[in-house]
Formats: structure tokens, C-alpha cells, sequence
């Protein structure tokens, strides 16, 4: 498993090693989900300013995002990774053979004013984050209420099997 993670922003968060909370998580989601290849995933962590920027140019949604996902595969079905052996974009690192999964974009900003607000620590809202995205990048949607409601069970379930509790 390869993690790219660039970071940004000037913000620290309190008690939280991102990068190996990154790969705990990262792992952690992908063996909930069974994905079996070795995988590649790009982490930019930036601030309020940076995720508006990215949401207004990608999204045309011109405010501040807590996380935005940019998943490399469309599935038909979420976490049927079958799909990455015929999808026709190259969907695997061409030196490395991992499956391209895909960027994750996290707000410092908001994972420090959303763990005040929702009373956890930085380290469960940044785990949270980061699980959340990559429940998108295999291809899971909380447009509806059945989708939001399977998203919502899957995080909380990967997130117990870290011990990283509310």
C-alpha cells in the first residue's frame, strides 16, 4: 500500500499522527471491504481556504468542505473490485501494479472546529474523515437515505475495529 500524503496547511492537530493514523485507517477499510489488490491513495490535508478552493473548481460549489473524494473507479456495484480489471482508464500504477484508488482532500480546519462541536477528539474526527472517503472511493453515496444510512453502519463498524470510538 502505497499513501501519498502532502500536507499544506500550517494547522496541528493535538495528539494525532496523521500520517499513521492515515495508513491505520486506510488499511483498516480496506480489509472491511475485502478489496484484494495493493492499493494507491493521495491525502492532501490543507485548510478551509485550500478545500474551498478544490469544491468551487471541481464542484462548483463555492464554500468550505469538511472532505472531498475523487475516486479513480466507477463501480456498478460499491467494493465490487472486479470492475478495476476492465475498466478501459488504467486503473493500476503502471510501475508498481497497485490499483489506483483514487485522492482524498481533508480540511484541518474543520476536523479541529468538528471535533469541538461534536465533542471527540481531532484523532476520531480525522479517522472519521478519512474512513468516510474512502467508503466513497469504493464507490458508496449517501444521496439517499438507504445508501447514507449503509455508509453511515460500514464507518462506524471500521471505525470500532480500531477502537476509535466517539
Amino acid at each position: 500500500m502505497t499513501i501519498h500524503i502532502e500536507n499544506e496547511s500550517r494547522i496541528r492537530l493535538l495528539k494525532v499522527n496523521l500520517e499513521e493514523l492515515a495508513e491505520r485507517v486506510i488499511e483498516a477499510a480496506l480489509d472491511y471491504e475485502g478489496c484484494p489488490y495493493e492499493v494507491e491513495v493521495s491525502l492532501l490535508l490543507t485548510d478551509n481556504t485550500g478545500i474551498r478552493e478544490i469544491n468551487r473548481d471541481h464542484r462548483n460549489i463555492d464554500r468550505a468542505t469538511d472532505v472531498l473524494s475523487f475516486p479513480m473507479l466507477e463501480y456498478d456495484i460499491p467494493s465490487d473490485f472486479s470492475c478495476a480489471e476492465t475498466e478501459i482508464q488504467g486503473c493500476f500504477h503502471p510501475e508498481t501494479g497497485e490499483l489506483l484508488l483514487g485522492d482524498i482532500i481533508i480540511s484541518l480546519e474543520k476536523v479541529r472546529e468538528q471535533a469541538k462541536k461534536y465533542g471527540h477528539s481531532e484523532e476520531r474526527e480525522a479517522a472519521f474523515l478519512i474512513t468516510h472517503s474512502m467508503l466513497h472511493l469504493f464507490g458508496y453515496d449517501h444521496m439517499e437515505a438507504l445508501e447514507a444510512r449503509e455508509m453511515e453502519d460500514r464507518q462506524e463498524a471500521i471505525l470500532r475495529s480500531l477502537n476509535i470510538l466517539r
